[in-house]
Formats: structure tokens, sequence, C-alpha cells
């Protein structure tokens, strides 16, 4: 697995971020931590492991994982979070399916999926969101908004992703749809975070995101 690097966006992710940084310590890929230069409890946090710390120019989730494409070096990239709530279990399996494939979308919605972390709210958001990418991108994923993605290095490079928050987990499967590129998803578990808060809003990105997805469609 040394030729796969972890894109790790982590925004008050001091208690977290250790515990994922201990879990995947064993496993031979790159690990880059992208953060604000001002989040000093994270970066403290991550010191005593191996990873490389980036500091993003801006703010936001998307901006996060654009500023550690630049300095991914590695065949495959992928997304992984630092609440603990991504299973590094499934990284070996979607790495292979990767090797004849553009991406894998990771997907609490397949059979043997799920999620302990959940609610009633979220689960229609991606339901509805993910129909959406269906019916009017003909993006044939069952997670859309789930962003536990592998893909190889320069397709990652060659979608031009410009999204700076959330929207990000959208605009990488539209775009790669539109581009002909080649993927598929994939079962996966979705943990509880180990600590700290959901960086989500529910109403405000879930609006964001539709807005995005709406305009994009009109494009």
């Amino acid at each position: 697995m040394n030729n796969l690097t972890l894109i790790i966006p982590a925004k008050r992710e001091g208690s977290s971020l250790p515990l994922v940084l201990e879990e995947i310590k064993n496993y031979e890929c790159q690990i880059l931590v992208v953060l604000e230069a001002s989040d000093i409890e994270t970066i403290n946090s991550a010191k005593n492991y191996n990873c490389k710390i980036i500091y993003q120019q801006e703010t936001g989730y998307g901006d996060a994982i654009l500023e550690g494409l630049k300095n991914v070096k590695t065949e495959y990239t992928c997304i992984f979070n630092a609440d603990g709530s991504f299973d590094p279990k499934y990284l070996d399996e979607m790495i292979k399916i990767c090797k004849n494939l553009d991406f894998v979308f990771a997907s609490r919605y397949k059979e043997k999926g799920g999620s302990d972390d959940d609610t009633l709210l979220t689960k229609i958001g991606n339901f509805t969101f993910t129909k959406i990418g269906n019916i009017f991108f003909s993006v044939n994923i069952s997670d859309i908004l789930y962003t536990y993605i592998i893909g190889k290095t320069v397709s990652f490079k060659s979608l031009n992703l410009k999204s700076k928050d959330f929207c990000l987990c959208v605009e990488i499967p539209i775009k790669a749809k539109r581009k002909g590129m080649s993927y598929t998803d994939t079962p996966s578990y979705e943990r509880k975070r180990k600590a700290g808060e959901k960086k989500v809003n529910e109403f405000k990105d879930g609006f964001k995101i539709f807005l995005y997805m709406i305009k994009t469609f009109f494009k």
C-alpha cells in the first residue's frame, strides 16, 4: 500500500486525530494531514506521528482536500476523515478494485454497508441528493455525500476540482461521470466519530450542495 496517500482534512480534531493516526500507523501509506495554521491543538496532536502536516491557504473541507492533492506523489489517493468514522479495514479491498478503475466510492447504503452516525435527517438528505445525482447527472452510485473515496491520483487531479466546501463531495462524482471516467461503489460501514463535533451543518451545507447541483445541471 506504499503507492497510496491518505489526505486527512482535520479541523479542530485534536482529540480524534491521534486516535485515527494510531489506528493507521502500521499501514504502509503516505499520510497528509491538512488543516489551518491557527489550529494549534490539532497540529500538536499529530506531531508524534509519521505524517506530513500541510497548512491551508484558505478554509473549508473542500479546500483542505484540494491543498492535499497538490502534494500527492503516489499512484493512488484516498480521502480519509480525521474523526474516526472511516474504517481503514476497507482500504486494501478498495485499492484492489481501483486498479482497473478511476475511482471507488465507499457506500453506507449498499448491502453489508451501514452507519452508526446517520440520523433520520442525514439519511433523508443523502437519499435525496443521491437521487438527484442519479437522475440529473446519471451518477450511478448509492451514497453521493460520503467522501470515503479512493482514486488514481492522475484522475483526481484531472477533475480540476474547485469547491472549497462540502460541495466537493458531489463535484467529484459529477465531474467523473461527465469526463467519462470509470468508477464503482462498494459497501462500507461508517463508525461513530471518536471525539469532537460534526463540522457539517445539515441545513446550511445541504442548501449549498443543492444549489451547486442545480447550477451544475444547467451548465
